[in-house]
């Protein structure tokens, strides 16, 4: 009998090896291509968040990789131009993420060209709880304004944090973001993201680029 669960206890741990690996293998076989949409999306929603801002255009130019901090510290961003249909900087959209309630929330900022005000917000991928947390991702309109609203025309100062309150921000309150009911660590994490993400290193780095200009793509093999 001792015998039987010994066999048995090794058959489920060869199953689950087996499964494991086969796992692991379909989701490196996926990354090009799930890292291919995040960039598709990422482009699509370029003229949402920079008013002004042309998809055709922008899409031709390189994004400006920046790296802050240090050690263990150290973060890279990638941030896209927002040109318009003459090719003029309109402003920038800034892939960001971190920690979220659930798991990890990824972030597209939009800004101005100088990076001092926040213009727009898009959630590229998040996994916070269901009907609550996920709440997040609700943009709603002028009549319903969702949490999103929130960061679009607000003039939200990108060199001063965010903070967040479960009360509706009075008028002169301008960097206060009210949170999601029932999800104020989810509403919490977005902004702790995009105060990190929108750090005084990563703005001067920028306005440096948008002096030197942007870089062309590489021409696409045929």
């Amino acid at each position: 009998m001792k015998i039987k669960y010994i066999s048995q206890a090794w058959l489920v741990l060869v199953l689950a090896l087996s499964f494991g690996g086969a796992l692991a293998g379909v989701d490196v076989w996926l990354q090009p291509r799930i890292a291919a949409n995040k960039l598709a999306a990422t482009i699509d929603e370029i003229p949402t968040l920079v008013p002004l801002a042309d998809k055709a255009v922008s899409e031709r130019y390189l994004p400006v990789e920046v790296t802050v901090g240090e050690g263990k510290l150290k973060t890279t961003y990638e941030a896209f131009w927002a040109l318009d249909k003459d090719s003029k900087p309109r402003g920038w959209v800034i892939k960001a993420s971190g920690a979220g309630f659930a798991d990890k929330i990824e972030l597209l900022i939009g800004v101005d060209p100088k990076c001092e005000v926040i213009t727009g917000l898009s959630i590229l991928n998040q996994k916070e709880t269901p009907g609550v947390g996920n709440k997040i991702e609700d943009l709603g309109d002028q009549k319903k304004p969702g949490f999103l609203w929130q960061f679009y025309n607000y003039g939200h100062h990108a060199d001063q944090p965010l903070t967040v309150t479960t009360a509706s921000p009075k008028m002169n309150e301008y960097n206060k973001i009210k949170a999601v009911t029932g999800a104020t660590i989810s509403s919490r994490s977005v902004c702790n993201i995009i105060n990190e993400a929108l750090s005084k290193q990563l703005r001067t780095a920028l306005t440096k680029a948008l002096a030197d200009g942007p870089t062309s793509r590489p021409a696409k093999k045929e």
